[in-house]
């Protein structure tokens, strides 16, 4: 079945940055939509940034301009590049793949038909 496993969480300071990775099995990441979402405690899950099949990305406003979705087709793996961290980012990062072409990527986690299990980022002022 297809597999995302995250990784690259970790705790930093204020100003940091990290890079998660998703790496997929028995999934083309080239294929179709994915994204990153996090929920942090308390909170609902709420997207993050979404990668289009044509390499289109959006952001949630609250990242933009810091965070900066990519994939490496050759790896099968899609990526979150996370700067100027701040405690608000605080949270547990979720990838997720959709299985079908649509006109826009979702941008509702239950909506993507593969999730992974999530690497926790700890943002400390």
């Amino acid at each position: 079945q297809v597999q995302l496993v995250e990784s690259g969480g970790g705790s930093v300071q204020a100003g940091g940055s990290l890079r998660l990775s998703c790496a997929a099995s028995r999934y083309t990441v080239s294929r179709y939509c994915m994204g990153w979402f996090r929920q942090a405690p308390g909170k609902e899950r709420e997207g993050v940034a979404t990668l289009d099949s044509e390499g289109t990305a959006t952001y949630a406003d609250s990242v933009k301009g810091r965070f900066t979705i990519s994939k490496d087709n050759a790896k099968n793996t899609l990526y979150l590049q996370l700067n100027s961290l701040k405690p608000e980012d605080t949270a547990m990062y979720y990838c997720a793949a959709s299985n079908r072409r649509t006109s826009a990527c979702y941008t509702s986690f239950t909506l993507y038909a593969y999730g992974g299990q999530g690497t926790q980022v700890t943002v400390s002022s």
